[in-house]
């Protein structure tokens, strides 16, 4: 007797309209403050008004964007204290994350960390950005699973996609791409030799200057901030 596999559901049409929105926003597509009707989010998803309206609704809740009376959508502004809050956060559990996994990395492991190292980017072109934030993040989210606490690698990853519209807007001002891959290869080294406290005491300096790049891009005059 042949089992079958079970087969996973697609994603309804309002996932759909709620992970292509998210991305929009995360990517700075969208941009912070810019308004959004839901007729125009239905003509850009390709999609009908009702999954775009629940998706909106979710985002809301996620905080991405807020109803607006008579004007429909707004995509929320990223604020001086959501910035504190996100890398204060991230102070907070990343070092310790990459101290439980300093000597948990096994070769496919280092090799998947290595890869996403060398991630491509050009500053010119807004496609590369994103991949490398992408990168960046899976990197990050890498390091937080090897820690063994699964709860804690879900507060990273939820934590890092706030962090992304952050950098994407931070690298417009300064490119530190190649100081964070640097870091990168530095953290697997220390990772790799079980140097708990030096791959603990790397990130905590990789998230605080990633934080001070935000910090100086977003309190630049007319930065897309409310301070």
């Amino acid at each position: 007797m042949t089992l079958l596999t079970p087969v996973e559901a697609p994603p309804s049409l309002t996932e759909q309209a709620v992970t292509a929105l998210r991305r929009e926003i995360l990517t700075t597509r969208l941009m912070p403050g810019e308004t959004l009707s839901e007729a125009v989010a239905a003509q850009l998803l390709g999609l009908g008004k009702a999954p775009v309206r629940a998706a909106l609704a979710r985002l809301a809740e996620e905080g991405l964007v807020q109803a607006v009376p008579r004007r429909g959508w707004i995509v929320s502004l990223v604020t001086i204290r959501d910035i504190h809050e996100v890398f204060d956060l991230r102070l907070i559990l990343e070092p310790e994350a990459a101290r439980r996994a300093a000597g948990r990395v096994d070769a496919e492991a280092l090799r998947r960390l290595d890869s996403v190292c060398a991630c491509g980017y050009r500053p010119e072109d807004q496609d590369s950005t994103h991949a490398f934030l992408d990168a960046n993040k899976a990197f990050h989210v890498a390091v937080a699973e090897l820690s063994g606490n699964n709860r804690m690698a879900r507060q990273v990853d939820r934590l890092l996609d706030e962090s992304t519209r952050m950098l994407t807007l931070g690298l417009r001002a300064r490119d530190r791409t190649g100081e964070m891959a640097h870091e990168h290869h530095e953290l697997i080294e220390a990772l790799a030799l079980g140097r708990a406290e030096d791959a603990a005491s790397i990130m905590r300096q990789q998230v605080t200057a990633s934080r001070a790049m935000v910090l100086e891009a977003l309190t630049a005059p007319h930065s897309p901030t409310v301070i």
